[in-house]
């Protein structure tokens, strides 16, 4: 049976993100449905257990339950609609409304239509088959968040000898959790140079335990009939195994985390454009994407370090959603400014600007320095230029233009974000 309702907006995701947005655009006065394929709001924060979250946001230290519950009782206490265990499969653009298609065992088959939608589903993990690590398929390998539901959220511990393949934070803080039960953490095994996690988990998960990180290393074959039995670990030189130095370390699990990729598939079926440096959709500077009144955000745009960021861009997103709502639609759209990853910088956050509009810029680093100089230049002017204490590749940039620093942009010519050697 197909139920149709309407609403200003409609929130895709229940997490961080999706809670917040749905929040503040509920309390702005506007009609807010929210739905989310899992049987509780709080998404990936309520297997998330250890402390760390809500110190930028909420000024004290949460667990991730706990960070989830700040917003879960604040989303009960709003008019507005929650759909949980209900899953979004289409969204469709009309001539006057959007159109979001889900199922839920509950409601049965909902037709939500709305004025604007939020994109907060989130990521997932890459695992074995995108990395394609040689040998056969023994069980024990698994991603670092799917061991970290199974230990928190089911009881289980996945294994006796850990091996954990990449240094991103869900593994490293998988790799504490791991050996506060009794099991035996081997080693972290880094294809780069340089952590992939923050730098708080490398000291906090890893040193505090002596649990030896390798990096320029690579797991070049898993051993193991039944269940895995060991693996070969190699040091790299350009990326290429060194003959004759690969080691063999036991291990009864080995834990993949590898990096995460913003869910989109949703997102392709009402034609939102993709970036290829982030695999989310290009947005503008209210986090707009290409599809007039779809906005994103959260890690279904990019992939955040901290959750306390993610519940801050979810808020711009809303405040965006929410001058969509209000204001008359536009005869005709603007170019805007684009905007460019220049040197050492793997992407920029939002893909687009307006002149004469404050906006919020976030960016990855390439690089590993103690002391740099981020430059923000369109053609031979320099807009900006900031110092920067350090830059890691796990720790995102945040740079905040004013409407005085853009009112000079030129629409269409480039806006370029680039990060230098900075004094020392």
């Amino acid at each position: 049976m197909l139920s149709t309702k309407t609403y200003d907006a409609v929130v895709i995701g229940a997490g961080a993100a999706g809670m917040a947005a749905a929040c503040a655009i509920c309390e702005a006065g506007h009609t807010v449905a929210v739905l989310d394929r899992e049987e509780h709001l709080g998404g990936i924060l309520l297997q998330c257990i250890h402390n760390g979250f809500g110190l930028h946001h909420f000024k004290k230290e949460l667990t991730g339950p706990e960070y989830a519950d700040e917003y879960a009782q604040r989303l009960a206490s709003l008019p507005l609609d929650a759909f949980l265990e209900t899953t979004a499969v289409e969204l469709r653009d009309g001539k006057d409304s959007k159109t979001v298609y889900a199922y839920s065992a509950q409601h049965g088959v909902l037709e939500l239509k709305a004025q604007a939608v939020v994109l907060a589903m989130g990521c997932r993990e890459r695992n074995r088959g995108n990395i394609g690590i040689p040998g056969p398929r023994p069980s024990g390998i698994l991603t670092a968040g799917l061991a970290q539901r199974l230990l928190n959220i089911d009881g289980y511990v996945p294994g006796k000898r850990i091996v954990i393949v990449g240094s991103g934070d869900i593994g490293l803080i998988m790799a504490r959790r791991l050996t506060w039960v009794g099991a035996k953490v081997q080693c972290v095994v880094e294809i780069l140079p340089y952590p992939s996690g923050l730098t708080r988990n490398i000291v906090q998960c890893l040193q505090d335990f002596d649990i030896p990180l390798h990096l320029s290393h690579a797991v070049t074959r898993i051993e193991g009939a039944d269940r895995v039995e060991g693996v070969r670990i190699s040091p790299l030189h350009n990326g290429v195994p060194v003959p004759g130095k690969t080691s063999h370390v036991k291990c009864d699990t080995l834990l993949l985390s590898v990096g995460l990729i913003p869910e989109n598939e949703l997102s392709r079926t009402i034609g939102v454009a993709i970036s290829p440096n982030t695999n989310g959709p290009v947005v503008d500077h209210s986090l707009q994407t290409s599809v007039e009144g779809v906005f994103a955000c959260g890690n279904v745009l990019h992939v955040h370090d901290l959750v306390d960021f993610v519940t801050e861009e979810a808020q711009r997103c809303a405040a965006g959603v929410v001058s969509y709502l209000r204001a008359p639609k536009p005869k005709a759209a603007t170019p805007g400014v684009p905007v460019e990853a220049g040197a050492n910088l793997k992407y920029v956050i939002p893909n687009r600007c307006a002149p004469s509009c404050e906006t919020h810029f976030l960016m990855r680093s390439l690089m590993v320095r103690d002391a740099a100089e981020l430059t923000v230049k369109q053609g031979e002017t320099v807009v900006r230029r900031q110092s920067l204490r350090r830059v890691r590749p796990a720790e995102m940039i945040s740079l905040i233009l004013k409407k005085e620093q853009t009112q000079e942009l030129t629409s269409g010519l480039p806006l370029e974000f680039s990060i230098g050697v900075g004094r020392q």
